[in-house]
C-alpha cells in the first residue's frame, strides 16, 4: 500500500489520497516527478500505472478497451500502455517446469530452447521437443506473478471502495465494478488449464475447416502454470515474409480469416478476443492458423442476434434501430431518451458512411458508440465490448493484407444469413415448441397461484407494503414543516403570556411595558424572524 500510494503521490495525486484517507501511508515527503506541471491528469495516471508494473499496466489496457466506462482522454492515454518486462532466466523457467512435473520432467522433454519466443508480464514462451519427438511450444507462468496480482488487486479493491465512499463523482464510473471485471479477466488468464480447454473447444469447432489450423493442446501435460501445445509451422503475420510463401495471396488470406472470425461470432458463440497479427499465422497455399486463446468472448444466441441487427442497422443507416439494440442488450434503464441517443449516434457515424476499410475503423466507431450509450446510462455487456475490441484487431490484420478490403460489407452478408436463419422452419418449430412448454407450465400453475393470491388478500392480517423511492426530500420537507409549526406554537404561547402580563400591569416597566411582558414580546419577534428566514431558505 505504501508503494502504490507513494507512486500516485509522486505523480501529483497527493490531495486525492488525503481526501480518501490514504495520506497516512505516505511516510516521507516525496519529490514529485520532473515536468509534472506540463502533464495532463490522464498522462499522470498512465505514468503511475507504468511505474507500478504488470497488474496496473494490464488494468490500464483493460480500461483502454472500455470507452463506456472511462472518459475518452483516459482511453487514448491508456492505449499507449505496453508490457515492458525483462525475459526470465532460463534456469528460472526450468525451475517452474520441475516444480510442476517433478520426476517426470526428464521423461517429458527431450530439449527446450534457451531463448524465449516471447516474454510478457504473465508468462514466457519457449520452443521445445518432447521425448516422443513432437515439436511443441511451452508457455510458462512467471513465478510469484499470481501472488503479486492478488496483492495488487486487494489494494485496487480497497482504493476503489474509498473512492466510492469519499469522492461522489466516482460513483458514476463504478470503480469497484471495474476492478471486479478486471479480477475475473486475470483469474481466467492466469489459469492455463482454462486456456487449454479453450483451445480444445476451438479445435472442435474448426475440425471440418481445412484452411484453418488450431494447434493441438497436450491436456495431460498442461497445469495451471504450464501450457504445452503443438508448434505451428507457418509464419505469424507480424513477421516479414509471411505473405511471400508459395501460393499465398493477401486477399484470399484475409477473406479466410474473416470467414473464420464471423463463424466464431455468429455460429459458435465463442470467439478469439485478441486476434492481432502476432496471433495470426499464415501457411503456404492460403491457409491460416490461430494461437493464444487466453482471452475469449462468449455470446449467447440473443447477443449474437443483437450484433447481427447492429451491423444491419449500420449498413442501412438506421440509427434508431441501433439505439434500440443497445437499450435491449443493456440492463434495464427507464430513463434512456432513445431519440437523443439515436441523434448522437447519427452525428458520430454518419460522416463515415459509405467509406471503405482504409478510410474508417468500424471497431473504433462501435467502441465510441458504446461511450455514447454510457452517457445515457446504459451499461454495455463485457463480451459485447470484447467483440468491438476484437473488430479493431481484425481490421488491423485486414489492412495489412488488403488495404481496400471492407469488413462491414463482408460481415453484413453473413449477419444477414444469421437473421434469415431465425425464420427457418426448423428453428421456428423449436422456438414454438419451447413457447408451448412454457405456456403449458404457466396454465397448469395459474389456478394455484390465483388461489394463493386470493387467500393472501382475504387474510385479515394482510397489509399492502408501500415503498417510496427518493423519499429523503419528502422526509426533509415534513421535518421542516413540523419544526416551523412547533416554533409557531412557541411564539403564539409567548405572545399570549406577554399579553396577559401586560393586562395585569404589575412589576417594573421597560419601554412603558411590564418587564416580563416586554421580554415575551421581544423573544416572540426574534423567534418570528428566525422562522421567517428559515422558511425562505428551505430547499
Amino acid at each position: 500500500m505504501r508503494t502504490i500510494v507513494g507512486v500516485f503521490a509522486r505523480h501529483g495525486f497527493y490531495q486525492l489520497l488525503e481526501k480518501i484517507n490514504l495520506g497516512k501511508f505516505i511516510l516521507a515527503r516525496l519529490n514529485p516527478r520532473e515536468g509534472l506541471e506540463h502533464l495532463s491528469i490522464p498522462e499522470r495516471v498512465r505514468l503511475s500505472f507504468e511505474e507500478l508494473g504488470p497488474t496496473f499496466v494490464k488494468f490500464g489496457q483493460l480500461l483502454a478497451s472500455r470507452p463506456d466506462l472511462v472518459p475518452e482522454d483516459y482511453v487514448n492515454e491508456f492505449k499507449r500502455l505496453h508490457d515492458r518486462v525483462a525475459p526470465l532466466e532460463f534456469e528460472t523457467v526450468l525451475g517452474v517446469l520441475r516444480e510442476e512435473y517433478g520426476d517426470r520432467f526428464q521423461e517429458i522433454f527431450a530439449d527446450i530452447e534457451r531463448s524465449p519466443m516471447g516474454s510478457a508480464s504473465i508468462a514466457q514462451v519457449h520452443k521445445a521437443r518432447l521425448v516422443s519427438g513432437e515439436e511443441v511450444v511451452v508457455k510458462v507462468q512467471r513465478p510469484g506473478i499470481v501472488s503479486v496480482i492478488n496483492d495488487d488487486l486487494n489494494v485496487m479493491y480497497f482504493i476503489a471502495e474509498l473512492l466510492e465512499t469519499y469522492v461522489a463523482d466516482s460513483k458514476t464510473l463504478n470503480p469497484v465494478g471495474i476492478v471486479h471485471e478486471f479480477f475475473r479477466t486475470l483469474d481466467l488468464e492466469t489459469n492455463f488449464v482454462i486456456e487449454a480447454n479453450n483451445i480444445r473447444r476451438f479445435q472442435k469447432n474448426f475440425e471440418t475447416e481445412t484452411d484453418v489450423k488450431i494447434p493441438a493442446v497436450y491436456v495431460e501435460l498442461t497445469t495451471e502454470r504450464v501450457l504445452v501445445m503443438e508448434a505451428l509451422k507457418g509464419l505469424p503475420l507480424s513477421q516479414p515474409g509471411a505473405l511471400n510463401q508459395p501460393g499465398t495471396q493477401g486477399t484470399a488470406i484475409v477473406k479466410i480469416g474473416l470467414r473464420a472470425y464471423i463463424k466464431m461470432v455468429f455460429q459458435d458463440g465463442l470467439f478469439h478476443g485478441d486476434l492481432h497479427a502476432g496471433n495470426f499465422f499464415v501457411f503456404p497455399d492460403n491457409k491460416i492458423g490461430l494461437i493464444d486463446f487466453g482471452v475469449v468472448g462468449r455470446l449467447n444466441p440473443s447477443t449474437q442476434t443483437s450484433i447481427a441487427h447492429m451491423l444491419l442497422a449500420l449498413a442501412r443507416e438506421d440509427y434508431e434501430r441501433l439505439a434500440y439494440e443497445y437499450v435491449d442488450i443493456a440492463p434495464f434503464n427507464e430513463r434512456v431518451n432513445v431519440d437523443l441517443f439515436a441523434k448522437d449516434l447519427r452525428e458520430l457515424i454518419a460522416p463515415f458512411y459509405g467509406l471503405s476499410l482504409k478510410n474508417v475503423n468500424l471497431g473504433k466507431l462501435l467502441m465510441s458508440s458504446s461511450g455514447i450509450a454510457a452517457k445515457y446510462g446504459l451499461v454495455v455487456p463485457t463480451d459485447l465490448m470484447l467483440f468491438f475490441k476484437s473488430i479493431v484487431n481484425i481490421e488491423g490484420v485486414g489492412r495489412s493484407l488488403d488495404k481496400d478490403f471492407d469488413f462491414l460489407e463482408h460481415a453484413i452478408s453473413l449477419a444477414s444469413e444469421l437473421v434469415q436463419k431465425s425464420f427457418e422452419p426448423q428453428k421456428l418449430a423449436n422456438e414454438l415448441s419451447q413457447i408451448a412448454r412454457e405456456s403449458r407450465n404457466l396454465i397448469s400453475t395459474l389456478p394455484r397461484q390465483i388461489n394463493l393470491l386470493f387467500r393472501k388478500l382475504n387474510n385479515p392480517d394482510h397489509a399492502f407494503k408501500l415503498q417510496l423511492t427518493d423519499s429523503k426530500d419528502l422526509k426533509r420537507a415534513i421535518e421542516a414543516s413540523f419544526n416551523l409549526l412547533f416554533l409557531g406554537l412557541i411564539i403564539g404561547a409567548l405572545i399570549v403570556s406577554a399579553s396577559m402580563i401586560y393586562i395585569d400591569g404589575k412589576g417594573p416597566l421597560v419601554a412603558g411595558l411590564p418587564a416580563m411582558s416586554f421580554a415575551g414580546y421581544a423573544l416572540s419577534v426574534v423567534l418570528g424572524m428566525a422562522a421567517f428566514i428559515n422558511y425562505i431558505r428551505k430547499p
